[in-house]
């Protein structure tokens, strides 16, 4: 202070000083009051975090048990009921066949995405198979005359439970495109809906073969079950800067605004389960489990390429309760074709870097 008057109160100048000085501290405590709350904040979510992952995981492992086994079964049992009609059985196993594919797809789609994690089950199957091998030889042999194939054994436990590596290869995207679009064509031949594609030449990319399939395979059935019969897909390749571009374009019933913030999220569909859960692959309106562009966003990221999309919902359908025919001569908004095709719609680009960066 620089002086008080003589009755002992402050001057205006003194006043305007404690007023400054008080308002700093003021301003001091309640940052340090927000930061400990964000603090606390961010130690909270990093454990929900953890849990989350923890838990996905769990039940990643805990699925593939019961799904082996319920696979097994169930080709067991069409070797015992083909004696019978066909008609009298084949229609029911197919759809049980079909929902167990669901989750299966489910459990591929996990384990990608939860790659790092630990394969606990894996460890302690093979590790009790080795240490039981001569227990178990003697007892089969002695049961059955005939010597267990526990090479056999050990194949599948790897199949099913092992841990998966991608080692990245050098490819040719338009290569891999054609023949991935060769290996699904028979898939969604049923569906009535043009691809068109445009494969040029560009810069070899390196990425796992697999990792490149799961993603071409992924962007390819998405668009055509969003793409009403009589439409059209669009699959490019072509160069970008030093880069590759993989383009893949519907003329389909697109995506709400709101939605296409959420897109990327993973287990985050578009429309409602119970409009898929009873359809097959590549059907209209057939998708939607929800985790297969998560897997494609955590791809990009660990093998450094780069995923985005736009969308434009098609203006007859504005909400996402709106239900497309999904045929477009069946639309009585649409005179012609390529009425439907101005609409609305969805394009995803995947940019690689070249092979040698």
């Amino acid at each position: 202070m620089r002086h008080q008057q003589e009755n002992g109160r402050l001057d205006p100048a003194d006043l305007e000083s404690l007023n400054t000085i008080a308002g700093t501290v003021a301003l001091s405590i309640e940052n340090a009051r927000v930061s400990e709350e964000l603090r606390k904040a961010y130690q909270e979510v990093t454990s929900l975090n953890r849990a989350k992952d923890k838990a996905i995981n769990h039940l990643s492992h805990e699925l593939k048990t019961p799904v082996a086994i319920l696979s097994s079964s169930l080709n067991l049992l069409a070797k015992r009921l083909a004696s019978l009609p066909e008609d009298t059985w084949q229609p029911t196993l197919e759809r049980v066949k079909r929902n167990l594919e669901r989750i299966l797809e489910i459990q591929y789609e996990v384990d990608d995405i939860m790659e790092d994690k630990q394969q606990r089950t894996y460890g302690l199957l093979t590790l009790l198979l080795d240490q039981c091998v001569e227990e178990l030889s003697s007892l089969v042999a002695e049961e059955t005359g005939v010597e267990p194939l526990f090479q056999r054994i050990k194949d599948h436990l790897d199949r099913t439970f092992g841990p998966k590596k991608a080692e990245p290869k050098v490819l040719d995207l338009a290569q891999e495109v054609q023949g991935r679009l060769d290996v699904l064509k028979p898939l969604f031949s049923h569906r009535g809906v043009s691809v068109l594609t445009q494969l040029g030449p560009a810069p070899s990319i390196l990425v796992p073969p697999e990792v490149l399939h799961k993603v071409v395979d992924g962007l390819i059935r998405n668009a055509i079950e969003n793409t009403p019969d009589e439409g059209k897909i669009e699959v490019a390749v072509q160069k970008k800067g030093h880069g590759t571009l993989l383009v893949v374009r519907d003329y389909g019933v697109g995506i709400p605004q709101e939605a296409q913030k959420r897109i990327f999220e993973g287990f985050f569909t578009t429309r409602d389960t119970m409009a898929y859960s009873s359809k097959r692959p590549f059907d209209f309106n057939a998708g939607g489990k929800g985790a297969d562009l998560l897997r494609m966003k955590i791809f990009s990221e660990r093998y450094g390429f780069q995923i985005n999309m736009a969308s434009t919902r098609c203006k007859h359908l504005p909400k996402e309760t709106d239900v497309c025919p999904g045929r477009i001569s069946h639309c009585a908004l649409c005179s012609k074709t390529e009425d439907c095709h101005q609409t609305g719609g969805t394009i995803f680009t995947v940019h690689f870097p070249p092979a040698g960066s």
